[in-house]
């Protein structure tokens, strides 16, 4: 059996076998992790294998293949904890890494005996039949080759492409205080397509993509990856012929899909416990309060089959679930860690996530979405007699004491009459997360979530994440253009 076969990879023994311990090796590590000041301990052990491909200028320039392997302890006294990490994993360095994170914790006293025992996840949301890193090198270049052909010939003014494939394995488990044992096998693909087109000394591109913990098959079932192409260079070249966008106060319409990463940035990173236990969240202390329109309800959930946030169990061995974070406008929770969870009197959501052994578990998000309203989506259009219409978003900034926001619009239109009209370049969408939820007017049937692209990034860790938004109707927020 190959490392990368997941149906019948069983983690605990995997790890076993690999760095040569048994079970007693996991109770003394643990024991000794947890002392009598100590609130709680875990062990993170993590065996990381993935692929990139990129291509440009119709030529596939680079091509890695990595390899990671390693564990990591924290100890948890309080509200201080200290994390040490190794990437040589034995007996030996597991004790030392163990009483490096006891020191920095400040959790002295004698060791303690836990006994571990091996559970399962609760979700199976991932099994694949055939893992992407088992497929064929030459069908991975032949993806890449198709893809750059079919955009050039999909319209000649496409002058460009850009394309990057990647594709990995997480082996993980974790140990913890209590003496739960759990691990997971964890796939993610994820293709991404940019588009350039040329035309009179213009330039402009567009960007589309997808994936998720899926198959290798899945970007090519149906020609998905031509689809994305399609969406990419379609972008592109309706840029070419943007006019120059608006600039004031003005109802915007924001599409629905990959648009709602406004609301993962404006609104979610302000839901997460961390922030909401120092009291730095523009939420901070809400919960029952309106902090929306009544047309809101907005969810995390780590349970979807697939998805590229989704999770069989977070990365403290807490399964993952579906937390109604605003309801009906109400504020009805946080995400939650174990460590911010046990400090709020609340309980821990499946939202301790970590990008990798080296780094330290926190609240983060899983996919993150507002459920869809009941006004058809054509309907919020005819309402709007001038306003703009947001379809896709590139980067942007959250203060998140604050709640406001910038972001850059990559795909926009104008609404004139109650009609997309004109596409528009330059558009940037300014405003206060808390104060914009207020501000939904209407919400669109058409919920759906983005295309399996998202990344998200917290205190230097950058962790896969999905979000989601049906169309929806915003009065009265700031477009920053070049047009007065």
């Amino acid at each position: 059996m190959s490392e990368t076969t997941a149906r019948s990879l069983e983690p605990r023994r995997f790890f076993l076998d690999r760095f040569a311990l048994d079970e007693s090796a996991l109770e003394d590590a643990i024991g000794s992790a947890i002392a009598r000041k100590a609130d709680f301990a875990d062990l993170y052990f993590e065996f990381h294998s993935s692929e990139s491909f990129s291509m440009e200028e119709g030529i596939v320039k680079r091509a890695n293949k990595n390899i990671s392997q390693g564990a990591g302890v924290r100890v948890v006294a309080g509200d201080k904890y200290g994390c040490a990490h190794t990437d040589e994993v034995n007996g030996e360095t597991l004790r030392l890494a163990t009483q490096t994170a006891r020191a920095i914790a400040e959790a002295g006293g004698r060791e303690s005996g836990v006994a571990v025992r091996a559970t399962r996840p609760q979700h199976d949301l991932y099994t694949l039949e055939q893992h992407p890193l088992d497929v064929a090198l030459a069908e991975k270049i032949a993806l890449l080759n198709d893809l750059d052909v079919f955009a050039r010939r999909y319209d000649p003014r496409i002058t460009n492409v850009l394309a990057g494939l990647g594709v990995e394995q997480k082996i993980v488990l974790v140990v913890n205080s209590s003496g739960v044992v759990v691990g997971d096998v964890q796939p993610l693909i994820r293709l991404s397509v940019t588009c350039i087109a040329e035309e009179g000394g213009k330039r402009q591109q567009g960007t589309s993509g997808g994936g998720g913990r899926v198959e290798f098959d899945f970007l090519t079932e149906g020609n998905r990856y031509r689809d994305w192409v399609k969406v990419a260079a379609d972008q592109a070249l309706r840029n070419l012929d943007a006019v120059d966008a608006p600039a004031g106060n003005m109802t915007v319409v924001l599409g629905p899909g990959w648009p709602g990463v406004l609301l993962h940035e404006a609104v979610g990173h302000g839901l997460e416990g961390d922030f909401n236990r120092k009291q730095t969240s523009a939420f901070s202390g809400r919960i029952g309060e309106r902090v929306a329109s009544e047309l809101c309800t907005v969810v995390d959930d780590g349970t979807l089959p697939n998805r590229r946030g989704s999770l069989n169990c977070d990365d403290e061995g807490t399964p993952t679930g579906r937390t109604v974070l605003i309801e009906k406008g109400i504020l009805r929770g946080y995400l939650q860690d174990r460590m911010n969870a046990r400090l709020m009197g609340m309980e821990p959501t499946g939202n301790g996530r970590r990008e990798s052994f080296a780094h330290a578990p926190m609240p983060r998000m899983t996919n993150t979405f507002m459920l869809a309203g009941e006004t058809p989506p054509e309907d919020i259009i005819r309402s709007v007699p001038k306003g703009l219409y947001a379809a896709n978003f590139g980067g942007g900034q959250v203060d998140i004491t604050s709640g406001k926001f910038v972001f850059s619009a990559t795909e926009a239109y104008l609404i004139e009459d109650g009609r997309i009209t004109r596409p528009v370049k330059g558009a940037t969408l300014i405003g206060n997360g808390p104060q914009s939820l207020t501000k939904i007017s209407m919400v669109g049937t058409d919920l759906a979530l983005d295309e399996g692209v998202g990344t998200c990034g917290k205190d230097g860790q950058s962790v896969p994440v999905g979000v989601g938004l049906p169309t929806i109707r915003i009065d009265g927020m700031t477009v920053g253009g070049t047009q007065a």
